[in-house]
């Protein structure tokens, strides 16, 4: 049963969360203030929940205190620039007040999970894996956890033949966690074969992956290797691998159980000696179980799986690899050494990098191509920096969808922390005259006959002609 300090000063909402909390088994502490929170040991929870502005502070003042703990910050209105303050002091999420019920419980389950799985991590690293591998021995930059944690498990895996998948988004560098594998295994002097299965046309994958015999084909005017036995004694990476057709997944098996390829057009079979990785941006179980790709070579491929994080969750990475590459821009282009200004070095930092190192990388090169000194500034790399890049993409859905109103710059200011009646009051009032009774309940998300009752017992008075 997990424990979850509620911080919230309205007593109607603090109540409401203790009942849901302990419907769905979760032991719960409340307190109505920063300083009753404060009172407590806040590292003893499993979560915290609180409420943006309280008396006393604000709930994001309970963050460092909270140690490793999770806080999950509430407020009272959709306000983006309350929500990017709260993950930039370190909030594990946000939600918007009005929130329904699944909408919370499921935010929780997130949350305690995440943190089970972390510390579930925590202390497999600290007993079974290694030290951190140097930088310079994996040719990968990367002074963040996730990316000490991948090292780790880089130097554990590397020395067997076991099976690799990498997983992570395009431009990440998975060929390269690919390379460091291969150059740390007993197979270093051996070939390291990289393939491209989204680069071949399907008509083909087949015969470049196993090779083929004379007169296999239209085409076929001698006999030719294929890549898995070129890889023999070696390496085989396959990148992409979830593009690759269900026939040439069945052959790619075999090789796995048996170690053995027939190239196309023969019936003779010959043993291999391959040890292969693969990666992929793509979700292989989701796909496994839509048919698109096979179960079993998903199951022989998930011997051990690494995980490449993006880009933008590797913190001050960032201007590690973009200083690097920097270096290596002018090296290459025969410049002389330039440097990041200040603004640029920020501008770097603070973009979400959706194309990841592959982007970062093309940046630094315009801007060496571009520049007319020895400083780099933003402008030269072609970025625009937007300020929700702290949001998840379901954390700005969730301020848009559940909070129909958006406060402007010119009321933001004055309009302070809101409870659920003045946001009420708020919307009906800066909406009334654009929309039917029906649509103001309607994104209210309530009925016609809650926002009559609530009128009355606020005061707000239908305008005149209201339809």
């Amino acid at each position: 049963m997990s424990h979850i300090l509620v911080v919230e000063d309205e007593a109607i909402i603090r109540n409401a969360v203790r009942r849901l909390l302990l419907r769905h088994q979760h032991e719960v502490t409340e307190a109505d203030s920063v300083d009753a929170a404060k009172a407590l040991d806040l590292t003893s929870y499993d979560m915290i929940i609180s409420d943006l502005r309280l008396p006393g502070g604000h709930g994001t003042d309970l963050i460092e205190l909270a140690g490793k703990v999770p806080v999950l910050i509430m407020t009272s209105y959709a306000s983006l620039r309350s929500a990017v303050d709260a993950m930039k002091l370190g909030a594990v999420d946000y939600i918007a007040k009005p929130f329904d019920h699944d909408e919370m419980i499921e935010a929780v389950k997130r949350i305690l999970a995440n943190r089970e799985a972390n510390e579930t991590n925590s202390n497999t690293d600290a007993e079974e894996l290694p030290a951190p591998v140097p930088s310079s021995e994996t040719g990968i930059i990367g002074s963040c956890e996730p990316m000490q944690l991948l090292f780790r498990k880089i130097a554990k895996v590397a020395p067997t033949d076991a099976t690799v998948l990498i997983q992570g988004e395009s431009g990440t560098g998975k060929e390269l966690v690919a390379k460091a594998i291969h150059n740390q295994s007993r197979r270093a002097n051996k070939p390291l074969i990289s393939v491209n299965c989204a680069a071949i046309p399907e008509t083909l994958i087949e015969s470049e992956l196993f090779g083929h015999e004379k007169g296999a084909f239209t085409g076929a005017t001698a006999q030719r290797q294929g890549l898995v036995e070129a890889a023999d004694g070696g390496t085989l990476f396959l990148d992409e691998i979830g593009e690759l057709p269900l026939e040439a997944q069945a052959r790619l098996l075999r090789v796995l159980q048996e170690g053995e390829i027939r190239r196309v057009g023969s019936v003779q079979s010959q043993k291999v000696n391959v040890r292969l990785v693969a990666a992929t941006h793509r979700n292989l179980k989701e796909l496994s179980s839509q048919g698109e790709f096979r179960e079993d070579l998903y199951y022989r491929l998930n011997v051990m799986e690494l995980h490449l994080p993006p880009l933008r969750d590797r913190g001050e990475d960032v201007i590690e690899i973009a200083t690097a590459m920097l270096a290596r821009a002018c090296e290459k282009m025969a410049q002389a050494p330039m440097h990041f200004n200040a603004d640029a070095l920020k501008a770097v930092r603070d973009y979400h990098w959706p194309g990841n190192v592959r982007e970062l990388e093309n940046a630094v090169e315009r801007s060496v191509i571009l520049a007319e000194s020895d400083e780099v500034a933003p402008d030269l790399l072609g970025i625009e920096v937007s300020p929700d890049r702290y949001l998840s993409e379901t954390m700005r859905n969730n301020l848009i969808e559940n909070n129909p109103y958006q406060p402007t710059e010119q009321n933001e200011e004055q309009q302070g922390d809101l409870s659920l009646d003045d946001y009420f009051v708020h919307f009906v009032l800066e909406n009334e005259a654009a929309m039917t009774e029906t649509e103001l309940a309607k994104k209210l998300g309530i009925s016609r006959k809650s926002l009559w009752e609530r009128r009355n017992r606020l005061g707000i008075p239908r305008k005149k002609g209201g339809r």
